[in-house]
């Protein structure tokens, strides 16, 4: 998010956009469940049964861009009502986003509306919103207000007034030592720049807690739908967005994690955390 950003994550920015998207990476990905090596197009039905498809990210890994790419299309393909939900835009931008699927604004200007929600560069999701514009696949904005999350993680959960937390239905803030462990691992954090790590987390829980609300909105609304969720690793691995989806509804869900070596690999992951890992990513 613009107004939180962890220093210790090292950019890791893609060559020129027209060879990545010449060269996209093998779909290999290891089926938690039972440790088998599988292809995109095995698990496309298990997908198309759930209505949560979660495909996380380190924000400036290209390949884990392509990935979740591939996924959208995949469900598209195969004839499935298919969203994208984006950590990248707050739900105060769905107008914009709407405008931008049928195409009302120009690339520059839903440039200069992506800068005001994000701060990564735009070249690394930039694929996936000229697909959903070129197929008319509706993009839903998932995040909060930014002062909401920066105040938690200065702060703390407790910090935020009744007005602050009357913005944010069914939000709580629970943090376990599971929960503090697989954070620490999935975005290597052995500093955090300053912050409490528990108020870190407390943050990261805000978000998770936020994004699943307006998940759960979006789909009551368009009960057809499947929906992409586009996110980092840190919230879409099982304890984060679909551990609050899971609290408050019976959506079935899928989690696809990137292979991070030495953090997210078929050596530590457990279907607690994820039904599949992409394999070669990184």
């Amino acid at each position: 998010m613009k107004f939180l950003r962890l220093p210790i994550i090292v950019a890791l920015f893609c060559l020129p956009l027209a060879l990545c998207s010449q060269a996209p990476r093998p779909d290999r990905l290891l089926r938690v469940s039972d440790g088998q090596t599988v292809s995109l197009a095995d698990i496309v039905k298990d997908l198309r049964q759930s209505r949560l498809v979660f495909v996380g990210e380190l924000h400036t890994t290209q390949s884990h861009h392509h990935a979740q790419l591939q996924t959208v299309r995949a469900l598209k393909e195969a004839e499935t009502a298919v969203a994208i939900g984006l950590e990248m835009f707050r739900r105060e931008s769905q107008p914009d986003l709407d405008r931008w699927v049928q195409g009302e604004l120009s690339e520059k200007e839903f440039e200069q509306i992506y800068y005001k929600n994000w701060n990564y560069p735009y070249h690394l999701y930039k694929d996936i919103f000229l697909y959903a514009r070129g197929h008319k696949i509706p993009m839903v904005g998932l995040n909060v207000p930014p002062e909401v999350t920066k105040q938690v993680a200065r702060a703390g959960f407790d910090s935020l007034s009744p007005k602050q937390r009357g913005d944010l239905p069914m939000v709580t803030c629970r943090v376990d030592p599971e929960y503090l462990a697989f954070i620490r691992r999935s975005l290597a954090m052995h500093g955090h720049g300053g912050l409490d790590f528990i108020r870190f987390c407390e943050a990261q829980l805000v978000w998770d807690t936020a994004m699943a609300w307006s998940l759960i909105r979006y789909l009551e609304k368009n009960p057809e739908s499947t929906v992409v969720v586009v996110a980092g690793s840190g919230h879409s691995w099982k304890k984060g967005i679909p551990a609050q989806i899971r609290s408050r509804s019976q959506l079935p869900f899928r989690v696809i994690l990137p292979e991070i070596s030495g953090r997210i690999d078929r050596n530590n992951i457990s279907l607690d955390e994820a039904d599949y890992v992409w394999l070669g990513l990184s």
